[in-house]
């Protein structure tokens, strides 16, 4: 099915990545005291493999080239391996996930001014303004949620976000230059292949992997598997095939928003007055950064 003939259906694709992404860190909560972050990550990318495979075996996909397999290789190893790996190794050496999650949520200006300069991408004037409205927002929710406290945050917990938000914008960038014309289904198997690679050599290096197995960690599992790895990674994938790099990148503003609603409608967590106007200025900003021109720029 072409989701390209059925223009109510693409509408809703934001929509529901931004949904699907936002559970992210919330299946991570529920896993990650039973078994180690790399290691869930190399579990996780082999079950994802073996999905996809099952997947493209069905649909009789077509297999892209050797050089667009390498592309694709690259591609899995900065959005799915740096990226993750680098949060997650930052969470585990004692960054505060608000803190984290304030750095990569500069994903989309650094995605933006990679954009602007590499693939030519233009924005007027009112996407910047909507770029930086959503990054204030984001930035208030996140921080307006931190305990007062002072918080040391060691430099390589630092080091290992600020890789995690370098990864994710050239990787969302060299996709939308490499990896437009690849199917999705057997484009990511090439990209789950080098990303399990990487996370297996960081598994056995680094960690135990030690696994304490148990329902709320196969539920935990299940859920980063079939809702984030392989429908919201889908998502992405066709997302950035079809669209501007920007107003890609500028949905990433919404995934605190939505977490946030998310734990208070999920787990009764607080949302006070300031977040809910920070929710605002963020979807505000997201709109400017969407809104079409007026316009037709040269």
């Amino acid at each position: 099915m072409n989701c390209l003939s059925y223009p109510r259906l693409t509408r809703l694709v934001p929509l529901l990545f931004v949904l699907l992404w936002s559970t992210g860190f919330i299946g991570a909560k529920y896993a990650l005291p039973y078994i180690e972050p790399f290691y869930l990550l190399f579990v996780r990318m082999l079950m994802t493999l073996v999905v996809f495979l099952a997947l493209a075996f069905v649909y009789r996909s077509r297999w892209p080239s050797l050089k667009q397999g390498g592309h694709q290789a690259v591609t899995g190893l900065l959005v799915h391996g740096c990226y993750l790996g680098g949060v997650f190794a930052a969470i585990k050496l004692d960054m505060p996930a608000g803190i984290a999650a304030i750095i990569v949520g500069l994903q989309p200006l650094l995605t933006s001014l990679i954009g602007w300069q590499w693939l030519g991408e233009r924005l007027r004037v009112v996407q910047w303004s909507g770029l930086f409205l959503g990054l204030a927002g984001v930035t208030l929710i996140l921080l307006s949620g931190q305990q007062s406290e002072a918080m040391v945050i060691r430099p390589e917990a630092a080091l290992a976000v600020i890789v995690a938000l370098v990864a994710i914008s050239v990787g969302t960038l060299y996709q939308k230059k490499f990896g437009g014309q690849v199917d999705l289904l057997t484009g990511a198997i090439w990209q789950y292949l080098s990303t399990a690679l990487l996370m297996g050599i960081l598994a056995f290096v680094f960690e135990e992997r030690h696994v304490e197995w148990n329902l709320t960690l196969m539920l935990s599992l299940g859920w980063l598997v079939f809702g984030l790895s392989i429908s919201a990674i889908l998502l992405l994938m066709f997302m950035i095939r079809e669209g501007e790099s920007a107003r890609v990148a500028s949905y990433f503003y919404l995934v605190p928003p939505v977490t946030s609603v998310e734990a208070w409608l999920l787990f009764g967590e607080a949302l006070n007055w300031l977040q809910i106007g920070a929710i605002f200025v963020t979807v505000f900003g997201v709109y400017l950064v969407l809104k079409p021109s007026t316009r037709q720029l040269d």
